[in-house]
């Protein structure tokens, strides 16, 4: 999808289920963390190049939210699901690096995704060339890409010693409101609504549920982006609503989103509280519905795989280009030029290839759970 040199990963679920005949295999231990991540000032926010001021307060907090999963051979699994638009590959990898020293947990058992809110905190390596802000602006921007990887790793932390016995299910259920938003016309594709174009409404969920029959955990995602909103206060959008209204619903659970591939999908209609507000009540309603009906039963232990693999980008410009760039009177062009030469003086080039990042987790059962790199289709 995207072209330009740099682009950085974005941790998006796509969850694949699948059975297979069950293995004879001991229950889960499941623990959960939430830890706010909500800025503590006004600042910028990221997602929408237009804004021209920072945030306003906010409708909602902003959460980290964290699924440890144990399985019957003492592997510890983690999900995280973050209210943020995505999170930059150099944070992914602090994140990791840091779990794997503390906890002994591999980069193959950690899967980090986002809920690609475009209401929630800019980043300072996260889409930088389109934001227009002052240095005043861009130091609170480098204060919370400092602080929000330790907030991640704070609520992995309270999962990990929230490990209790429970089982795990499975089930799928269908949301609406995601329509295409490539049109295909004879001077090529626009940004608009596709009737005809594909759709995914599937809504994959996974339950964790306690030895007392309580549910501990509702992790799911949908395959829309979740921009509902483009106003100037923080909230979770659609995606933060459900979460919201599902941990109204089932006391003492844990309600996680993760963003599906959805890159070429948006809820439509849009740009009103009350529309995410009404997308959030569909989609909970339909986790609410399969976790309250029969659902397939999830055995270990887990297999786990990440690979990183080399996708060649575009031909990067020469130094010369960049610096004619620089001058150039479209200011995104001229503010990825001024990015990229510094990396270009540093490296003496420009990268030819990107790591993209693919991870799986495969049951025993034969449920899969999915995590492409990158605003996927």
């Amino acid at each position: 999808m995207f072209r330009a040199i740099g682009l950085l990963t974005i941790a998006i679920a796509l969850f694949l289920g699948g059975v297979s005949a069950m293995a004879d295999a001991g229950d889960f231990q499941v623990g959960v963390g939430k830890v706010v991540i909500t800025p503590k000032k006004n600042m910028w926010m990221a997602g929408y190049a237009s804004r021209t001021q920072p945030s306003d307060g906010k409708v909602h907090d902003l959460y980290a939210k964290a699924l440890a999963i144990k399985d019957s051979e003492g592997n510890i699994s983690v999900l995280v699901g973050s209210d943020v638009i995505g999170l930059p590959r150099e944070m992914s990898q602090q994140v990791a690096e840091t779990i794997e020293n503390k906890h002994g947990i591999p980069r193959e058992r950690l899967m980090l995704t986002a809920s690609h809110t475009h209401t929630g905190p800019a980043f300072r390596d996260n889409l930088r060339t389109m934001y227009k802000m002052d240095d005043g602006q861009w130091a609170l921007v480098e204060e919370y890409s400092k602080e929000l990887p330790l907030l991640l790793v704070e609520a992995i932390d309270k999962a990990i010693t929230d490990l209790e016995p429970c089982k795990l299910y499975w089930g799928v259920g269908e949301a609406g409101f995601a329509k295409n938003r490539r049109k295909y016309t004879i001077g090529g594709v626009t940004n608009d609504y596709n009737p005809i174009g594909p759709v995914d409404h599937d809504v994959p969920v996974l339950k964790a549920v306690r030895e007392d029959g309580s549910v501990k955990a509702l992790s799911f995602g949908y395959a829309c982006h979740n921009t509902t909103l483009g106003f100037y206060k923080f909230t979770g959008d659609y995606a933060g609503f459900a979460q919201e209204y599902l941990e109204k619903d089932f006391d003492g659970a844990t309600a996680i989103f993760s963003a599906g591939c959805g890159g070429d999908q948006n809820p439509l209609p849009r740009r009103s509280l009350e529309l995410a507000e009404k997308y959030g009540h569909e989609l909970a309603d339909a986790v609410k519905s399969v976790a309250n009906s029969e659902m397939e039963e999830m055995k270990g232990p887990i297999k786990a795989q990440y690979r990183e693999i080399d996708l060649p980008l575009s031909e990067p410009p020469t130094r010369e280009e960049l610096v004619e760039q620089t001058k150039s009177d479209n200011r995104y062009i001229q503010a990825r030029a001024e990015a990229l030469l510094p990396k270009f003086d540093e490296k003496g080039g420009l990268d030819t290839t990107y790591p993209y990042p693919i991870q799986i987790w495969d049951f025993t059962s034969g449920h899969r759970i999915l995590a492409l790199g990158g605003e996927a289709v």
